[in-house]
């Protein structure tokens, strides 16, 4: 979540050495930094759900998952953004400690706060990477994962998954059902309109 903004430019190196020694954490668009507030119960139980469930299928692959604190660069529009949870196979990404240019997959956990500039500006951001075949949105509160797959034209086709249903993740060829995401979770009356 934002929550401030600096009113001066940073260069993208003077962010990065900042990042190591803050506190917070910031998100980084054209020179500007956004302090980022803290994340409730279910929004934090649903992403390690995610991340265990996600780094147990893709153990022995080369495959890395990263949770809250690993940063996503999108250089061509001088942007880092810290997703939820991230998921590179491109060896390349070794060679950067403090943030990841390549990832496959990408999955953002809503906020009632946020979830306006995760569909809209912060997509249209990460579909400026190449490598990005996946954007995944999830509900804290109630059962629905809408994954934003990239087809061979290049188009972002939606696929929603509800209870009952099973998710699958083409970018990783990830499936389990939508219930393990939300273990642990309190999730509103599905009954309520």
């Amino acid at each position: 979540m934002v929550i401030s903004q600096t009113e001066y430019y940073i260069s993208p190196e003077e962010y990065l050495e900042g990042e190591k020694v803050s506190e917070i954490k910031h998100e980084y668009i054209d020179g500007q930094v956004y302090a980022m507030a803290g994340a409730s119960d279910a929004h934090v139980t649903v992403s390690m759900n995610v991340s265990i469930l996600l780094r147990n299928h893709l153990r022995g692959s080369g495959c890395r998952v990263y949770m809250a604190d690993m940063k996503a660069q999108i250089d061509v529009i001088n942007r880092y953004f810290y997703p939820d949870v991230m998921v590179t196979c491109d060896t390349r990404d070794r060679d950067y400690e403090y943030f990841k240019c390549h990832p496959s997959l990408i999955i953002e956990v809503l906020s009632e706060s946020t979830e306006g500039y995760d569909r809209g500006k912060k997509f249209a951001s990460y579909r400026h990477l190449e490598s990005l075949q996946e954007y995944v949105l999830i509900s804290p509160d109630r059962m629905s994962v809408e994954c934003f797959r990239r087809n061979q034209d290049g188009h972002w086709v939606l696929y929603p998954y509800e209870k009952g249903e099973e998710v699958y993740l083409g970018s990783v060829d990830f499936r389990c059902a939508i219930a393990e995401i939300y273990e642990d979770v309190i999730l509103i009356d599905d009954n309520i309109s």
